[in-house]
């Protein structure tokens, strides 16, 4: 099977091919620059807990960690006076000794070190170390690993067929390439979004800040300010503060809605006013780094999925008003969309779990740019609390503005798919526990049946995941324990699943009894709780999580399911699906297909999963001559050899 084609070497890209490719999902990264990342300190992000989990999921947990600042704090003033403040807890504190509670969990509200009682701090970063990370952990990736990048590669044109999509691209590499699927991650002026002639209604420039990222020293190191209504001079309405590594800090002045001009001289005002007033006497030193204007817009892609192809990130949705942050929905996107591609390339289509990425991700996108808009007048119009309230946001103005930078409530809190099209049919053996379905599920200390302990999020990202709720398997030998009780019925249960899944054991989770079984997404979502070891609705629900299952059939390949031609429990399998483990490599050659025959040597590229006689040799993109159907071969797509080399 073809590899996906991934429009657009950002974070948003590159995280989705790591993803990919650590499912064994051959991926080619078009890259319209060089591959290189321009320098831009004002350019940051910053990631909630659950997408700081992720992107370190992907390889590059050390480099992200070194590049980024964790908060001690975040405070909050108004006027001379100070309002709120809260402590965040200490990062990277030993999983012996993170404050996990003697149930042996904790939610995204309890502490991650003991007697902290605080929060797990966001993640504050710049985006070109970002993707600077993201690059070092494809270029770690062994020789013939899954991920290609293609540099000065801009996309010109695309078709799509029954089988798969086609990318003519046009620079340095001029020429055409072959893919199953295509995402469209390339910005807020998507090229493939313009393509597919999607629109992409929304609100123009509904927040402008000035940004200045400079080295200094504040009265609260590590800690992230937002302070309204400062009583000096020409600053304006609101000014934050986010530190960031090595005494440096990312300020934001909010600007009038109507076109102030920043200029040199009068940022400079605003840095020395803002720094005299914090510090209360004359500006300390400073080292002025970047400097830019940030100008926030509000819009939605119509259609997120077009057949083959889909859009992610900024090229589907801009959000960023009252502290929401557009890359944490971006990455968001790509854990929601990686899992599913993944299923549909190693076991064949469907397209109830393709259609519900755009269902589940494009819902919570707009719930959130809804909230924002609804939290605007309140917080820039003078509603005050009668507003808030008329929303139905409900916070005041400090609620609300510690929702949008904490990642909290409708303004930033990670999203629920409640209504998802793959939410399983209510079942009298469903039970509620601690975490509602659809939602994120708690990070509790889980152990496999062979004896590995870990934590839960770490088990995320490939397979569903059966957890038993199971007291006392902490202290009992493994031994004993995975034979005796429900432990073998219940992994009979999983064996036979239409999904691949891990069955996993936790001595508890909020909310839940002895013996309850939780079924857990791919990306972390909880498809259901049930309340002991029932088969039949353990099946269901897994067969609904992958799109629907004709007859409840178990996984293909599976021992009790090899009939030739039958269809799996995802939608079937169709010709040239790919299993797991056995698809082309991108730079390989894969098995020959159905029917078909080996290229002569000389013919020019051949297509994915095509053979040639004589010996495998690693694919490469050649200048496509100018008139199309001569000698010069052009691009061969990923997995592709040129039988001439």
């Amino acid at each position: 099977m073809d590899p996906v084609i991934i429009v657009g070497a950002g974070p948003v890209g590159l995280a989705l091919a790591l993803a990919l490719g650590a499912r064994e999902v051959p991926s080619v990264v078009l890259d319209e620059g060089d591959g290189r990342d321009e320098h831009r300190p004002a350019r940051t992000a910053v990631l909630r807990p659950d997408t700081v989990a992720f992107v370190e999921g992907l390889g590059c947990a050390s480099a992200v960690r070194d590049a980024g600042a964790r908060w001690s704090g975040w405070r909050s003033m108004r006027r001379r006076q100070p309002v709120r403040r809260e402590p965040f807890a200490e990062a990277g504190a030993p999983a012996s000794d993170d404050g996990v509670p003697a149930g042996g969990y904790r939610t995204a509200e309890e502490p991650a070190v003991p007697g902290a009682g605080h929060p797990e701090s966001p993640l504050h970063i710049a985006q070109h170390l970002l993707t600077g990370a993201l690059r070092q952990a494809i270029a770690s990736l062994p020789a013939g690993a899954f991920v290609r990048v293609v540099t000065g590669s801009r996309l010109d044109a695309l078709e799509q067929d029954a089988h798969g999509v086609t990318a003519h691209v046009r620079g340095a590499r001029t020429g055409r390439w072959r893919g199953s699927y295509l995402v469209g991650c390339d910005g807020a002026r998507s090229t493939v979004r313009k393509l597919l002639e999607v629109r992409f209604p929304g609100r123009t420039a509904v927040e402008r800040h000035a940004v200045a990222v400079l080295r200094t020293e504040l009265p609260w190191p590590g800690e992230s300010v937002l302070h309204r209504q400062p009583p000096w001079r020409g600053v304006g309405e609101e000014v934050t503060a986010r530190p960031l590594p090595d005494d440096v800090w990312r300020l934001d002045w909010l600007l009038p809605p109507h076109g102030e001009l920043v200029t040199p001289d009068a940022l400079v005002w605003r840095i020395r006013e803002t720094l005299s007033g914090w510090c209360g006497g004359p500006a300390p030193a400073y080292d002025l780094l970047d400097t830019g204007v940030h100008t926030v817009h509000h819009r939605l892609a119509r259609r997120w999925r077009v057949e083959r192809v889909f859009l992610a990130g900024d090229a589907a949705h801009l959000v960023g008003a009252v502290g929401t942050q557009g890359l944490d929905e971006g990455l968001r996107d790509v854990r929601n969309l990686a899992w599913k591609l993944v299923q549909v390339w190693h076991d064949g289509p469907s397209d109830v779990l393709l259609d519900s990425y755009q269902a589940e991700r494009r819902t919570a996108v707009a719930a959130r740019l809804r909230a924002a808009d609804q939290a605007l007048p309140v917080l820039r119009g003078g509603g005050g609390l009668r507003g808030a309230l008329r929303t139905g946001l409900g916070g005041g103005h400090e609620g609300l503005l510690a929702g949008g930078h904490l990642g909290r409530g409708p303004l930033g809190a990670p999203p629920a798919y409640p209504l998802s099209p793959l939410a399983p049919a209510p079942d009298e053996a469903h039970v509620d526990v601690g975490t509602p379905p659809g939602a994120l599920v708690a990070d509790v200390l889980v152990t496999s049946p062979d004896g590995t302990a870990g934590r839960l999020h770490d088990r995320l990202g490939g397979n569903l995941l059966v957890v038993l709720v199971a007291p006392g398997t902490g202290v009992w030998d493994r031994r004993h324990w995975v034979r005796a009780g429900v432990m073998p019925r219940l992994a009979e249960a999983v064996r036979t699943l239409p999904m691949r899944a891990e069955l996993l054991v936790t001595e508890a989770y909020p909310g839940a009894a002895a013996h309850a079984v939780l079924l857990v997404r791919p990306d972390g979502h909880l498809a259901a709780a049930l309340g002991g070891v029932r088969a039949s609705a353990l099946h269901a629900a897994a067969a609904a999580v992958c799109g629907g299952a004709p007859g409840g059939a178990p996984h293909p390949g599976r021992p009790d399911t090899d009939a030739p031609g039958a269809p799996d429990a995802c939608g079937g399998k169709p010709e040239g699906a790919g299993q797991r483990g056995t698809g082309p490599r991108v730079g390989e050659v894969g098995g020959a297909s159905p029917g078909g025959t080996a290229a002569p040597r000389g013919t020019g590229p051949v297509t994915a999963g095509a053979a040639t006689t004589g010996t495998a040799v690693t694919a490469s993109v050649d200048t496509a001559s100018a008139d199309a159907g001569t000698a010069g071969p052009g691009p061969v797509a990923a997995g592709s050899v040129d039988a001439a080399r």
